[in-house]
């Protein structure tokens, strides 16, 4: 095994990530509130030694929400629930700054960091969906710089109170009655401009220290979050260019913020199609578009507007003039679609049907995927990949036919190294920062 070593997660989509999937033959269109499908899953992908999945998640919906969006399980419950039924995979769930406070997040995710021993990750999003703020009865969506804002105080306010017990505090003793060693029980007593939580934590640390903090950010103020705090970043990695230049980008940005880079992993999305041979996989790619229709591609391309009405436009006419309405929405992914359409001169069907069907570098053979992988891996573009099922067994098609290759590469693991998380991506435990206050007066 190298030293370097590929990092691979899976989302769990139910009946997928787009609006049509639901309508294949083999899928089950109950999948996105059916237990029983997400335990066959997490068991495949913790057989195959994913590193861990994940759960998205939004707070806002409309009727034209794509299936899974519609009707679908919160993501720490139903993480709790495959808690029980893993042993080694990590356990990652989406849980939005703008909408909750900090000491429920804490208190949450540590919850889940125990019961899974040491496996919890938090991906950190801002929310980008105006229609959030009126399902929790604010009067406005914050603004795209003050979301950011927000989110930095709500992180350094959770992770503050992760640390409230310091590891030896619980001492247990039956004989003495003393339960905890109450000097090493701390207050956070945080004020700030959005919060303020005094603490402390009602739960101790976990065998991994905190949760993985996990994050998306793509847009200027994104990307200097992410690589400021985060420990693993989600992408969409369009193209290998676009996925190396965001990459030498956010490493380099790490750098300046006085991080060690190798430790912050940065995962494209994989929506990969394997198939037996070259002509399974054309069939399967085949049926993949075939499930994009027009009208859903207009409204999966609206999210990154906020859900702008495109079918008031000409599908056949150029690409309309709607990039303010991403800009205090999903504005990365919004100007990279807009800067594709004009470059490219394409109408606005060209671009929703685009953006909606998967890309062709990633479909073949198991040996063919591999390689694509292994180009991206070695060439600088990516750390590993977040895989989404974009056919009903995908999943089991890449565990048997791509993870196996990978491994006789020494790309990817052929055991679970460590029983945490963190372990696993190659993650110390952070001190806790009362300890290190601590040693350091001491010293």
């Amino acid at each position: 095994m190298s030293d370097r070593q590929l990092k691979l997660g899976f989302i769990l989509h139910g009946v997928g990530p787009g609006w049509g999937d639901w309508r294949h033959p083999d899928a089950n269109p109950r999948a996105s509130t059916d237990i029983d499908f997400y335990l066959r899953q997490a068991k495949v992908a913790e057989a195959a030694r994913f590193d861990f999945l994940f759960v998205a998640d939004s707070v806002h919906i409309t009727e034209k929400s794509s299936p899974h969006y519609l009707n679908r399980f919160e993501p720490l419950t139903i993480l709790s629930a495959l808690a029980t039924h893993t042993r080694h995979i990590g356990l990652v769930g989406t849980l939005t700054v703008s909408y909750s406070e900090p000491y429920t997040v804490a208190r949450q995710f540590a919850s889940l960091d125990h019961i899974s021993r040491g496996r919890a990750g938090w991906n950190v999003v801002t929310s980008w969906l105006s229609g959030s703020a009126e399902n929790y009865g604010k009067p406005v969506h914050p603004p795209h710089e003050v979301r950011y804002r927000i989110a930095a105080e709500h992180l350094q306010t959770v992770r503050g109170l992760w640390d409230s017990y310091e590891d030896d505090a619980l001492v247990h003793d039956k004989a003495s009655g003393r339960f905890i060693d109450p000097g090493k029980l701390h207050a956070l007593h945080h004020k700030g401009e959005f919060f303020s939580v005094r603490g402390p934590l009602n739960i101790a640390r976990s065998p991994q220290g905190q949760p993985v903090i996990f994050q998306a950010g793509a847009s200027e103020e994104g990307r200097n979050f992410a690589a400021r705090h985060a420990e693993a970043i989600f992408t969409e990695g369009a193209s290998f260019d676009g996925a190396k230049a965001y990459y030498d980008d956010i490493k380099a940005r790490a750098a300046a913020f006085g991080r060690d880079p190798a430790r912050l992993a940065v995962l494209p999305a994989l929506r990969a199609i394997v198939g037996r041979t070259e002509q399974d996989a054309e069939r399967l790619y085949g049926e993949a578009v075939g499930l994009v229709r027009v009208e859903d591609a207009l409204v999966a391309l609206a999210r990154a507007f906020n859900e702008h009405d495109l079918s008031q436009y000409p599908l056949d006419g150029p690409f309309p003039d709607i990039a303010a309405h991403g800009a205090q929405s999903n504005r990365s992914t919004s100007e990279r679609i807009v800067a594709a359409a004009r470059a490219e001169q394409l109408t606005l069907r060209q671009a929703a049907l685009r953006f909606a069907s998967p890309r062709r570098e990633f479909v073949g053979t198991g040996a063919q995927v591999a390689d694509a992988i292994e180009r991206w891996f070695d060439g600088g573009a990516a750390d590993g990949f977040i895989f989404f099922e974009t056919l009903p067994y995908q999943l089991e098609a890449f565990a048997a036919e791509v993870v196996p290759i990978l491994q006789e590469r020494g790309l990817f693991r052929r055991e679970y190294e460590h029983a945490t998380l963190r372990g696993n991506l190659g993650l110390a435990v952070p001190e806790n920062r009362n300890t290190a206050a601590r040693r350091r007066q001491a010293a």
